[in-house]
């Protein structure tokens, strides 16, 4: 038996270098390609985790927002209350969001605010990196701004300069097709002022800056920026600037302080609002 023992060693030490190695290549390949396999899956994980987009699977979140202020003296009364939201639907490839906004508000039992907005808007991300196509679809109607049905829609580009889940920095452009009537407003002509309905068409270049940043994973600070100015006439252009500071209470509720400022050189209407109140969301 001891001999039988000592010829198979005898064997194995005859076999080449290059057969153990080839041998030992064939045992381990298995062991290799499940962790080059676990490793790509984990970068994938991580930039999906890290990143805005989505994977190839649908997800669905909603944003609500209720904000308002009181003020209330001997001879002044005042109410404000502004509520948003939006709900979207995303993936690797495109996003899906319905937005709806309305504010009501009163002064002296005189209606001050009772404005509306609703927007419907899609990205497709299929394009050069870091880059998409945008379009959205909007209505308006609102008392500050002296508008009683604004209709827009358009298609542009945009570019992530940052697309992280903690720092996002988003730059879009476009053309923008408007119908709107608005009310009735004072017009010099011939036979002096007058009051008459402006209804109009115009096409206006659509430029938005928007910023989504998260410190600590509890404080966020949300800005937008949005400037539309009419082809035909330069000077008849659309401003919006929203703000927005939140501090998160739980998982899905946060304490928020909001702040929006519109104006529309058509009718020469202003808006501005601070509000606070709390956000729900998923």
């Amino acid at each position: 038996m001891a001999e039988c023992d000592k010829g198979v060693a005898r064997k194995l030490h005859r076999i080449p270098l290059v057969r153990w190695l080839s041998l030992l290549i064939v045992l381990l390949s298995p062991v290799l390609v499940w962790s080059q396999e676990q490793k790509a899956g984990a970068d994938t994980a991580r930039h999906a985790a890290d990143s805005v987009h989505h994977t190839d699977t649908v997800h669905y979140h909603y944003n609500y927002t209720g904000t308002g202020t009181v003020n209330s003296t001997n001879s002044l009364h005042s109410s404000i209350l502004n509520n948003s939201l939006k709900l979207s639907m995303a993936k690797k490839s495109a996003t899906v969001d319905l937005m709806n906004s309305w504010i009501y508000g009163k002064q002296n039992a005189v209606l001050t605010n009772n404005d509306y907005s609703g927007s419907l808007a899609f990205n497709l991300y299929k394009a050069i990196r870091h880059a998409y196509f945008w379009g959205m679809a909007n209505y308006n109607t609102s008392i500050p701004l002296q508008i009683n049905h604004q209709l827009q829609a358009g298609l542009g580009v945009g570019y992530n300069v940052s697309d992280k889940k903690m720092a996002t920095l988003i730059l879009s452009d476009g053309p923008l097709y408007e119908r709107g009537d608005l009310y009735d407003s004072l017009y010099g002509g011939p036979n002096g002022n007058v009051f008459r309905r402006d209804r109009y068409q115009t096409v206006r270049n659509s430029f938005r800056v928007l910023g989504h940043f998260v410190i600590r994973d509890r404080y966020t600070l949300d800005g937008t920026f949005f400037l539309q100015n009419s082809f035909a006439y330069w000077r008849d252009y659309i401003l919006r600037v929203n703000g927005s500071v939140a501090i998160k209470l739980y998982k899905w509720l946060a304490l928020t302080a909001s702040y929006s400022y519109s104006q529309f050189t058509r009718t020469r209407g202003r808006n501005t609002l601070l509000s606070f109140g709390l956000t729900i969301q998923k």
